[in-house]
C-alpha cells in the first residue's frame, strides 16, 4: 500500500482567532493554504464560551459536533435546530446565516469544513471495536477515548483524548480496525 500515516497530537494543535473575532479555534489538520483561506478541507476544535454568531465560510460545507458541555441549538438561516447534544453531529452550508445558544455553559466543538467541488466527505462517530475499509484518499480518526488504538493496514497506533490519525495518500482499499469512541473522516477529492 502506498500511503502516509502520521499522528496528530492535541498539545499540537495551533491556536487561531476565528474569522469574526468571537473566539478561537485550535486547527487539527488541513490540506492547503495557511490562514483562513485557500484549504479544501479542515478539521478543527472550537472553543465557545457564549451564544452568538458564526464565521461564514461561502463555498464551504460544515459539519459540527459537540465535544464537551451541555450542548447548543443553531439557528440557521432563521431556523432553529433540535439540540445539538455531545457527538450528534448536525451539518449546514458554509454560506448560512448560523447563530448558536448555549444549553447549558460553554461546549467545546469539533468541526469538519470542506468544499464540496473538491472534496467529498463523510463523517460518521463511531464506539466500542469496529473494522471498516475505505478507499478514501485522505483518512482521519478523531480520538475522544482517553488512549484508543487504531489499526491501518499492519501498523497500530495509539491515541489519547483528541489525538487524530491521519492517512494521506490511498489509492486503494485499506482496512482500518479503531477500539474506542471516534470520529472518522473520509475525504476524497473529487
Amino acid at each position: 500500500m502506498n500511503y502516509q500515516v502520521k499522528v496528530l497530537r492535541a498539545e499540537g494543535y495551533p491556536r487561531m482567532p476565528w474569522k469574526n473575532g468571537g473566539g478561537s479555534t485550535e486547527e487539527i489538520a488541513r490540506d492547503a493554504g495557511a490562514g483562513l483561506d485557500g484549504f479544501g478541507w479542515r478539521l478543527s476544535i472550537a472553543d465557545i464560551t457564549e451564544s452568538g454568531g458564526f464565521s461564514t465560510f461561502a463555498g464551504y460545507q460544515r459539519v459540527i459536533t459537540v465535544l464537551q458541555g451541555d450542548g447548543m441549538t443553531l439557528c440557521v438561516d432563521g431556523d432553529d435546530t433540535r439540540p445539538l447534544l455531545p457527538l450528534d453531529p448536525f451539518a449546514f452550508s458554509g454560506e448560512s446565516q448560523v447563530s448558536c445558544t448555549l444549553l447549558g455553559g460553554a461546549i467545546r466543538d469539533f468541526n469538519l469544513i470542506y468544499a464540496p467541488q473538491r472534496y467529498s466527505a463523510r463523517l460518521q462517530w463511531l464506539d466500542g471495536e469496529q473494522r471498516f475499509f475505505s478507499s478514501a484518499s485522505t483518512l482521519l480518526v478523531f480520538s475522544v477515548s482517553e488512549l484508543m488504538d487504531v489499526r491501518v493496514g499492519d501498523g497500530v497506533s495509539q491515541l489519547g483524548r483528541h489525538d487524530c490519525l491521519q492517512l494521506d495518500g490511498n489509492s486503494g482499499l485499506v482496512e482500518v480496525s479503531t477500539h474506542g469512541a471516534c470520529c472518522i473522516v473520509e475525504l476524497l477529492q473529487n
